[in-house]
């Protein structure tokens, strides 16, 4: 098994003012790393880097849906910190709107965020990961897209949108940098504002999360997440019939943290 190291170089995690973005970065700096962390708000990330080990957060400011903005920041990061070996891309916005309520161009500003902030984020550090040869992405994703509760429009088709993105870069780079590992992971509902009260507490799924984000196993590439378990895809009927005839059973992958 190939596991990131803090010699691996620095890791980029997207929406690190709040939630499960603050928790995954503090727990990375927990194992060592050093953190990159993007956000909006500037006192919000301040905070996050209160609570994180000293000396191993560093903040960078950055609206992830503006395009220019994301290369410079981590045209900055590369430059300060040298190789970037993760990008956990977390950032997103859940604005619950009825479509009656939703404006075109509303819609399109969370669209900006939630698919064209992991775009942004994957383009600006595939640069570097390409050069290297090796690399981790981990797109954090949800299932809104396959059952979209209401007043979330937006929120699901972005969302969805951007699990089609993570399938996409993996078409196009699995075969020739097969060290990029490429993997979706769905936390779960988190007790968070963008989630419910009785969620699971975003610093127990930061600790699954960031074992996987630090698994860079090929093998993981094009795999996806739940919580801490992955979820098989569904075989047809010639798939499942060619199991049953060979006796092959395929157990889900756990994260262990």
């Amino acid at each position: 098994m190939t596991q990131l190291t803090p010699a691996s170089g620095i890791a980029v995690v997207t929406g690190a003012g709040s939630g499960l973005g603050r928790a995954m970065a503090i727990e990375l700096t927990k194992r060592g790393f050093s953190v990159a962390g993007l956000g909006r708000r500037r006192a919000a990330l301040e905070e996050t880097r209160a609570k994180a080990e000293p000396g191993r957060f560093h903040l960078y400011p950055t609206d992830v849906a503006a395009p220019q903005e994301v290369a410079e920041t981590f045209a900055r990061i590369r430059a300060e910190h040298g190789r970037i070996a993760l990008l956990i891309n977390n950032a997103a916005t859940y604005p619950r709107r009825d479509i009656l309520d939703e404006s075109a161009e509303s819609f399109l500003r969370t669209v900006a965020t939630n698919l064209g902030g992991t775009v942004a984020c994957c383009r600006a550090a595939l640069d570097g990961m390409v050069e290297d040869g090796h690399g981790r992405i981990l797109n954090v994703a949800t299932f809104a897209d396959v059952a979209p509760l209401p007043a979330s429009s937006a929120y699901s088709v972005s969302k969805g949108a951007a699990r089609i993105f993570t399938r996409a870069l993996i078409a196009d780079l699995a075969d020739r940098f097969p060290e990029i590992v490429i993997t979706d992971w769905m936390p779960g509902m988190l007790r968070t504002q963008m989630g419910i009260p009785d969620g699971v507490q975003p610093e127990r799924a930061a600790r699954w999360g960031v074992a996987l984000a630090l698994d860079a196993d090929p093998a993981l590439t094009g795999a996806t997440f739940e919580m801490d378990r992955e979820i098989l895809p569904q075989l047809g009927l010639k798939g499942r019939l060619k199991n049953l005839l060979m006796m092959r059973r395929r157990r889900p992958r756990r994260i262990s943290p």
